[in-house]
């Protein structure tokens, strides 16, 4: 045990000098960038704002937790705006609830919906309307005057509609695989909404961008998911181009569109770690890639909305981050791939960094889906850690991407 006398300044610390400082361990790592990238993705993703317009009992509540995961009836966390008009929202998502023409109003629907649009047009930039979806019962025989003068108000102040049928009772088609039948009354429906006419057979111009069938839940309760990829793919092509990315991150039923966002952050994170280990650095001495890692999931973890799936703080996704990072940067993790010796280069960095990016991306993906429990992600957080293969065959990729 070393006395207080051999610790104070000007006593003689030749021994202490003499010992090397123990190697730091995987959870002492700076959560920071970890932390402090997250923050920076979020700000700059932005947030996605979608105006849900329907009457009571349309399945508004039900399609917004399909397709996004919230379930903001229980949640809670609805702001008053006006009467019929509640806005919710976290970092990557914002919808505004509006409710339908109320029968008996002594208001004009297209009135009452102007007056809405006029209190949400108050809010700041971060809260207006990108896209909306007009929802109608499946099997209402056609549109009210009052939606059709909605919908107008609407096109008037320049906001793109999606009708969305709801509760559409979808039959599998027991002549074509894969295929669904839906009812005759409904059929009509979007008969008559492909062109639309009134009491006396007149033409009538109704300005919405697409229509939709959809199902949250079929008629047993259970989760349906009918006409939810067709719906996420119109509203990402309807929306404005600073928030197609933001749609992206909130919605839940796409992952293709999550690893397009993801896969530029790992290329990048690899190119930093290989600019650090541009002087070959000693493997005692890797942790110089930790903050470039940490990083990396920092913004990855945002991508796949992660503190909104988990409902865990981003400090909490850090110290997962950490114990990762850590794993992956184990000099007995690097010491097996050939040719690196005793110092990691700018090769292994970039790979090693690659590696470890695609591997929380796949934790993030499996949280996602609900296949992976953080709670324990302990037991098989070894799956996500790069190995030998996978560093490896990132660095067999590099060569063949040089040459």
């Amino acid at each position: 045990m070393t006395s207080e006398s051999e610790s104070k300044p000007g006593t003689d610390a030749t021994a202490a000098e003499a010992t090397p400082e123990p190697p730091r361990q995987q959870h002492e790592f700076d959560e920071r960038p970890f932390l402090d990238a997250t923050s920076e993705a979020k700000s700059r993703y932005g947030r996605f704002n979608l105006a849900v317009i329907g009457g009571s009992g349309v399945g508004k509540s039900s399609l917004v937790n399909a397709v996004f995961g919230r379930d903001w009836a229980k949640v809670g966390k609805g702001l008053p705006v006006t009467r019929g008009v509640q806005y919710y929202n976290d970092d990557s998502l914002g919808i505004w609830d509006v409710e339908g023409f109320e029968i008996g109003s002594p208001v004009a629907p297209r009135e009452q919906l102007r007056a809405n649009l006029k209190v949400i047009a108050e809010h700041p930039a971060d809260r207006q309307i990108a896209v909306v979806w007009y929802c109608v019962k499946s099997n209402d025989d056609r549109l009210t005057p009052a939606d059709i003068e909605m919908m107008r108000e609407l096109d008037a102040e320049g906001l793109p509609v999606i009708l969305v049928l709801t509760k559409v009772d979808a039959a599998k088609n027991v002549i074509i695989p894969g295929k669904r039948s839906i009812p005759k009354g409904v059929q009509e429906f979007v008969d008559w909404l492909e062109n639309p006419v009134d009491e006396n057979n007149e033409s009538i111009d109704i300005p919405y961008k697409r229509v939709i069938l959809t199902a949250a839940r079929d008629k047993h309760g259970k989760a349906s998911g009918y006409g939810l990829g067709e719906l996420v793919t119109e509203t990402l092509a309807l929306s404005p181009e600073d928030e197609k990315d933001a749609f992206r991150i909130a919605q839940r039923l796409n992952l293709p569109w999550k690893r397009e966002l993801a896969r530029p952050v790992i290329a990048g994170a690899a190119s930093a770690a290989a600019a650090a280990a541009a002087v070959p650095v000693p493997i005692a001495d890797a942790a110089i890639l930790a903050p470039i890692q940490l990083g990396m999931m920092g913004r990855i973890a945002t991508i796949y909305d992660l503190e909104i799936k988990t409902m865990l703080s981003a400090g909490a996704l850090a110290q997962l981050g950490v114990q990762l990072a850590g794993k992956a940067l184990a000099s007995s993790a690097i010491k097996v791939i050939p040719g690196v010796g005793s110092v990691v280069n700018a090769g292994v960095a970039a790979a090693l960094t690659a590696a470890t990016g695609e591997g929380w991306m796949r934790l993030c993906e499996q949280v996602h889906t609900g296949k992976l429990d953080l709670a324990k992600v302990n037991d098989s957080l070894g799956d996500y850690v790069p190995g030998f293969l996978d560093v490896f065959r990132k660095m067999a990729e590099q060569k063949i991407a040089k040459s």
